[in-house]
């Protein structure tokens, strides 16, 4: 501003300043009196504090005074990372006015790190448990058609198939995990496979309890352990360090459809589709 505006000057600052007290923001206020240099809005907005909605808030300020109060009961950078999940450049910042903690004995430094790690065990686990949640969340209900393609895939991926070599159309499927049979059972009834044409009988590993297991599938399935097939049993091999051992291991559950050739076709179909359908989606997604 030259010195023959500098009533102007003022005038426009009044105006600017009005218009910051009422809540506007610098770049309502430069559009508001038109005003395209930021040295001219500075100098007329001089002094003026900004409104409280423009302030954005730091998310680093509490991290900032956890840092702080940890630091003044004796905790290192190292045990402050572990604790907030911070760097230790933020940490150092935050601190370095404070003064250093004594030094500790191994003894108490082998327990803070101990401790340090069970505190990342810890948030990983609630945050691994939190990811779970969410994504459970985001399937929600299934439609008839959803179930139906899952179905497909699923029997595809971990049921029994007929090779040019052993031409076998049966439906067959063996699982040891219970939320799968679960869907797949639901999957069978939703193709109109009642349960009179069901087929159960476990496979398990000869060292492990074989009633147990038994009766664990039957009280799945609510019906009685007696109307199984006969169970399969593994053979044993000793040198062999197997992880599925212990109480938790019920063997596989194996599922046959009776006279289910013409389901098995129709799958074998449907897969297919499945694929042909990608196929088609990918083609129209290239023109």
């Amino acid at each position: 501003m030259h010195r023959h505006t500098q009533a102007d000057f003022e005038s426009l600052r009044d105006q600017a300043v009005t218009l910051r007290r009422d809540g506007l923001s610098r770049r309502q206020i430069r559009d508001r009196l038109h005003i395209h240099n930021n040295d001219i809005l500075n100098r007329l907005l001089q002094g003026e504090p900004p409104p409280d909605w423009t302030r954005r808030p730091n998310a680093k300020d509490d991290l900032r005074a956890r840092a702080r109060e940890l630091r003044g009961r004796g905790m290192t950078y190292d045990a402050i990372q572990v604790e907030l999940g911070c760097s230790k450049s933020s940490i150092s910042l935050w601190v370095r006015d404070m003064p250093r903690p004594p030094r500790r004995s191994s003894e108490q430094a082998s327990a803070i790190a101990k401790r340090g790690w069970e505190t990342t065990l810890r948030r990983r686990e609630e945050e691994r448990q939190r990811t779970k949640r969410a994504a459970a969340d985001e399937v929600g209900t299934l439609s008839d058609r959803e179930l139906f393609l899952i179905g497909v895939g699923l029997y595809w991926a971990e049921g029994t198939k007929s090779k040019p070599y052993r031409r076998a159309e049966v439906v067959t499927f063996i699982n040891s995990d219970p939320d799968m049979i679960e869907v797949y059972l639901a999957w069978l009834k939703l193709m109109g496979v009642t349960g009179d044409r069901l087929n159960f009988r476990v496979m398990i590993h000869e060292s492990a309890d074989v009633p147990a297991a038994e009766q664990y599938w039957a009280d799945l399935l609510g019906v009685d352990a007696a109307a199984f097939g006969k169970t399969t049993l593994k053979k044993h091999n000793p040198k062999t360090v197997r992880k599925n051992v212990g109480e938790s291991y019920h063997g596989c559950l194996v599922v046959r459809v009776r006279q289910g050739a013409d389901l098995y076709r129709r799958i074998e179909g449907w897969w297919y589709g499945i694929v042909g359908g990608v196929r088609g989606s990918q083609e129209a997604n290239r023109t």
